[in-house]
């Protein structure tokens, strides 16, 4: 009887060693880890609903080099409600201006600037301190006209 419980004791070590073994092996090439660090999470950015707020002055800058689109673009956000005086529209410093964009100052002008998006067809939005009001105390959105808004739809250049 002796020689079973011997034997018995033989394999259940062999087991546990054969067990520690793979164990350590998986642990120290880096297969599983004792304590993982948690991954971080990632909290999805604050959706902010579009509101139509026709009191901000808009300029429309036309950045492609389609002549008129500044000015249909006024005609489009003037019959959306906005004043007359309150929107203006010019040609911009440049013609390559990839995606229209609408671009505002301060981050509660964002709702209103998505609000402009949504009635000139869409856009993208951004803030940006570069299209900053004449007077400091005036809320003004910007609509940059991109190629994407041209006849050719994405650029001026046929061969590209």
């Amino acid at each position: 009887m002796r020689g079973w419980v011997v034997l018995i004791w033989a394999a259940l070590a062999t087991i546990v060693l054969i067990i520690v073994g793979i164990f350590g092996t998986l642990l120290v090439s880096g297969r599983i880890e004792l304590f993982p660090t948690p991954a971080p999470t990632i909290a999805p950015p604050p959706v902010v609903e579009p509101v139509v707020d026709t009191t901000y002055d808009v300029v429309i800058l036309n950045a492609t080099p389609e002549d008129g689109l500044a000015t249909q673009m006024k005609d489009v956000v003037v019959s959306a409600g906005w004043p007359v005086d309150n929107v203006s529209a010019s040609e911009a410093g440049s013609q390559d201006f990839p995606a229209t964009t609408v671009y505002y100052l301060l981050p509660e002008d964002e709702a209103a600037a998505a609000g402009l998006a949504g009635v000139i067809g869409g856009a993208e939005v951004a803030q940006s301190d570069f299209y900053q009001p004449v007077t400091p105390e005036s809320r003004q959105l910007t609509v940059v006209i991109g190629l994407d808004r041209t006849a050719a739809g994405a650029s001026p250049d046929p061969s590209s």
